[in-house]
């Protein structure tokens, strides 16, 4: 009788942890993070990169109503500098270009949902006062609800450019940062998201906490904290979708980059998941199956790629995903 007792409150105590999935004290089961990134709101001449204002609120109170925590960019990074287990309950918000329709329409909404978030500015706009963007006495305002990280001088396509002209636009961009808000900048994120091994190499050699691209997926403790993941938000979002991405912790060997002569022969990756099956993803080719042996993917395409920006992306067990942006 006593051990029916005990058998009956370790079920029910076990029944009663799974009620709790998405409160943070249990949330560490999943370990999954997220990063949104969003560039205009509420400004319809630009849809391809705009969020409406009803958009946003009802992206907010979905992450309200499910037990999502908005944090801070830097709290992040700090639990992934101590290699901590990342709760999948923690939602970063992050904003690129510094449009001034976020300080017109947007910051009221996220002032009063109480939510952080990160701008990602490009100094040259705001120094030359472009009619499109946060002057920098805007920005020193937001400076008070969120946090600022830098996006380039000139917002270029970083891997057109030359190590050295990476580095001018680089340091231009900290120094006139640093003058205009008083402090350098502790991360960085890379202009149209497009980079590949060498531009990272020279954004990284700058000492930035963290660098961020534009890839779809997820964070967690094995995520390299200068190559974060994160989705971008546009239009009207299937934001439940969105948050069900995982991180899938992979070696690319090949593509390296966008191949000279628009061929892409081989896609070889490292996959850390003991599955025997993979989907494969190229831009323009759609999704396929492929076989993992040994953790590896190993195909040969030999396709031609027409598009002068080709996402490649493996994902196994429908959710865990890894991305490589190869640029023309």
């Amino acid at each position: 009788m006593e051990s029916f007792r005990k058998s009956k409150f370790l079920l029910l105590f076990f029944l009663y942890l799974l009620s709790f999935t998405h409160h943070s004290s249990f949330i560490t089961l999943k370990a999954d993070a997220h990063i949104f990134v969003y560039h205009r709101f509420g400004d319809d001449r630009y849809p391809s990169t705009n969020t409406s204002i009803k958009e946003l609120k009802r992206e907010f109170e979905y992450l309200k109503k499910n037990g999502y925590e908005v944090i801070p960019l830097k709290k992040l990074v700090k639990a992934l500098k101590n290699r901590k287990k990342i709760p999948d309950n923690w939602v970063v918000l992050t904003i690129d270009d510094g449009y001034k329709s976020f300080y017109e329409n947007a910051l009221k909404i996220f002032k009063e949902y109480d939510y952080p978030f990160t701008i990602f500015v490009s100094t040259k706009p705001s120094e030359n006062r472009y009619g499109d963007f946060m002057n920098w006495e805007q920005i020193n305002d937001c400076s008070n609800y969120g946090e600022i990280g830098l996006h380039s001088h000139s917002h270029p396509h970083l891997t057109h450019l030359s190590d050295e002209k990476i580095k001018k636009d680089t340091k231009k961009a900290i120094d006139i940062f640093q003058k205009r808000l008083g402090y350098k900048p502790k991360y960085y994120a890379y202009p149209y998201g497009e980079y590949d091994d060498r531009v990272k190499k020279v954004i990284k050699s700058f000492r930035f906490e963290a660098i961020l691209n534009q890839n779809a997926g997820a964070v967690n403790e094995y995520s390299d904290i200068f190559d974060l993941d994160r989705v971008a938000m546009v239009g009207n979002v299937d934001i439940a979708s969105k948050l069900k991405l995982k991180y899938l912790n992979a070696i690319w060997y090949e593509p390296k980059k966008f191949p000279k002569d628009s061929i892409l022969k081989r896609v070889k990756v490292k996959i850390f998941e003991d599955v025997k099956r993979a989907q494969l993803y190229v831009s323009g080719y759609g999704w396929r199956w492929v076989d993992v042996k040994n953790g590896i993917v190993d195909e040969i395409l030999n396709i031609k790629l027409n598009k002068n920006r080709v996402r490649v992306i493996i994902k196994v067990k429908n959710s865990k995903i890894n991305t490589k942006i190869l640029v023309k």
